[in-house]
């Protein structure tokens, strides 16, 4: 890391953004994804609002969201000036239901946005069914997934554009912000491409053709991902393996609380393991109390966010994402864990579902 640091602070050209070794990752990217483009940026939520704005989206125009996950689903559609419209979940996926996405399109819906979510990719097949049956865009939140692929098609390239992040704790995090749109459709990689410089295009400074923004990636954090990148397949295949143990060991345990994910691994990128635990609380104090660390992500489903609640009717009703929000709870997965350490989490869980 200091030859790194050394190389890029006395290069000849002094670039520290957006330079020779940016080009490189998304070049790398670029060829390992086969997409049309690849555009690096400063952070995965940067890239959904880049996305949006691409596609025109903006006052107006709503966009279909989960209604549990991220705040960036939300707050990209309503920082466009649009409104989002939450739809409810698979109850057990956790995962965006084409459905009730469906069910929420109307004359005004710009484009549908599912997410995936945890260790599952949403249902892609049918989303990209919709999108075209109404007239719609298909953006793919694919920001956990990298990697993951669904019917031989990676993640991100089964919309019209996807994201991926960098941050630390994503499956291919690294020591800051960053992220990037990837896209089978060149015209949609040109205009982010422009939109992420202040809508510059890279051949003159200080011309804009239009108004952007400032979602530039690093040269440093850029060095640093294409040198990791050889070893990302190993450790995605090593956390694959870890949860095909846990839903192994967990399969027994659905008739007593614990519920985990489908097996498979069709579509699954593990990014995060979470069972669904009726008690949750219960279970999280008695892997703390075994030192076994485990989170509960989103608390609350989006629409019920006081930052989002005024896009939402008295009367709408999202049953599974409040169940997800209850009972979710995420377990190592991390790849550099032993086998002894697996084994003892798995005992741990299987042991509290006895009780």
């Amino acid at each position: 890391m200091l030859g790194l640091l050394r190389e890029i602070g006395t290069a000849p050209g002094q670039r520290f953004i957006l330079g020779e070794h940016t080009r490189r990752f998304e070049d790398l990217l670029r060829e390992s994804l086969g997409a049309a483009d690849v555009v690096a940026c400063g952070s995965g939520t940067s890239a959904l609002g880049l996305v949006l704005t691409a596609m025109g989206v903006g006052p107006g125009d709503e966009v279909v969201v989960p209604a549990f996950g991220c705040a960036p689903l939300a707050a990209s559609v309503v920082l466009r000036g649009a409104t989002p419209v939450f739809a409810d979940i698979h109850p057990r996926t956790m995962v965006a239901d084409p459905d009730e996405m469906e069910r929420r399109i109307t004359a005004r819906t710009k484009a549908i946005m599912p997410a995936h979510m945890f260790s599952v990719m949403a249902d892609m097949p049918r989303f990209a069914a919709i999108a075209r049956r109404w007239g719609v865009r298909l953006v793919e939140d694919s920001a956990v997934a990298q990697g993951a692929t669904l019917d031989g098609v990676p993640a991100g390239l089964w919309g019209e554009a996807g994201v991926f992040s960098f941050v630390q704790v994503k499956s291919f995090g690294m020591p800051g912000e960053g992220g990037a749109v990837v896209t089978r459709d060149a015209e949609i990689g040109r205009r982010v491409r422009m939109l992420r410089n202040h809508g510059q295009d890279g051949i003159r400074r200080f011309v804009h053709h239009v108004v952007g923004h400032n979602s530039r990636f690093d040269e440093i954090q850029a060095a640093f991902q294409s040198r990791r990148l050889a070893g990302f397949p190993q450790r995605l295949e090593r956390r694959a393996a870890i949860a095909a143990y846990y839903t192994e060991r967990f399969a027994a345990l659905s008739t007593r609380g614990v519920v985990p994910p489908p097996p498979g691994l069709n579509g699954r990128c593990y990014y995060v393991y979470a069972v669904l635990a009726q008690r949750r609380e219960e279970l999280e104090k008695h892997l703390l109390h075994r030192a076994i660390g485990s989170h509960a992500y989103y608390p609350l489903p989006l629409p019920r966010q006081a930052a989002f609640a005024p896009f939402t009717g008295p009367q709408d009703r999202w049953p599974n994402a409040e169940r997800a929000s209850a009972q979710a709870l995420a377990l190592p997965v991390y790849p550099h864990l032993t086998d002894a350490q697996v084994e003892y989490i798995a005992d741990a869980v299987c042991e509290f579902a006895g009780k």
